[in-house]
């Protein structure tokens, strides 16, 4: 006869090695599987030959937008906790302001304060739309075409209501270099 203890302790590996089963890998398996199939593109993290789409991008000069001045360095994410009193702030924001205007690009707030994550990938419209003559000049396009791309590329608020619309800054320039 086996003991009561056996017994309990036997049910409870097997308990134990099922739900290890299901839990710890068909149900992962299953998960992954269904992402991949479903959902590829951002399931692996949403990468173009540039970079990922939900991280900003570092460009320079007036022949590329610009985004958020937040991309230096995608590791250290998380807000600079600069209040609006901070000399460092003010300082960052004057350097920001004065890059943009040697480069011919109107700065908005957007353009010259960081995001909240660090590490921002889209804009607001408006901040597109301040871009377009200094990037239509540097680049030799009509300001008309830019502005067309710009438009092409904004998405509208989540479901029409949530948020506000934007435009992702990697997939702008990428579409801005294959204009012609």
């Amino acid at each position: 006869m086996h003991s009561p203890l056996l017994l309990n302790l036997r049910r409870g590996l097997l308990v134990t090695v099922c739900f290890f089963v299901l839990l710890g890998l068909a149900y992962p398996l299953a998960v992954t599987g269904i992402g991949q199939a479903f959902f590829n593109h951002p399931a692996n993290g949403s990468l173009t030959k540039n970079g990922s789409t939900l991280i900003g991008q570092q460009w320079s000069g007036s022949t590329w937008f610009q985004g958020r001045p937040d991309a230096g360095d995608p590791m250290a994410t998380g807000g600079t906790n600069l209040g609006p009193r901070s000399k460092t702030l003010v300082k960052d924001v004057k350097e920001q302001i004065a890059l943009l205007k040697k480069e011919g690009i109107t700065p908005t707030p957007d353009l010259v304060t960081t995001s909240g994550s660090g590490v921002d990938p889209d804009i607001a419209p408006v901040d597109a739309y301040a871009q377009v003559n200094a990037v239509a000049k540097a680049r030799g396009l009509s300001v008309a075409a830019v502005r067309h791309l710009v438009s092409t590329q904004i998405h509208p608020a989540e479901f029409g209501f949530l948020g506000s619309s934007y435009i992702n800054v990697l997939q702008l320039n990428e579409a801005l270099r294959t204009l012609r």
